[in-house]
């Protein structure tokens, strides 16, 4: 399972960080930063999420406003949002 994060459609209400702590803040930008991601296209980050904080990581997406994060299965499908 994967975690995608677009960092440009974030909006720093930082609900994330409370719910997952791959997710920290930057306070300095006002937006969040997930640790240890990668990032794959201008201001989208992904990395794998450890099969103990998948319901963190799904957590994180759903309460996320702007939809800024997207979680995927093992095949690629979009789970979430």
């Amino acid at each position: 399972m994967r975690i995608e994060y677009d960092r440009d459609t974030c909006i720093g209400m930082f609900q994330c960080v409370a719910e997952w702590d791959a997710f920290e803040r930057d306070e300095s930008a006002g937006k969040a930063v997930l640790a240890d991601s990668e990032e794959r296209e201008e201001d989208v980050f992904v990395r794998e999420i450890p099969e103990d904080a998948e319901f963190d990581a799904k957590f994180a997406a759903r309460v996320c406003p702007v939809d800024a994060i997207r979680v995927f299965d093992d095949d690629g499908e979009q789970i979430i949002p």
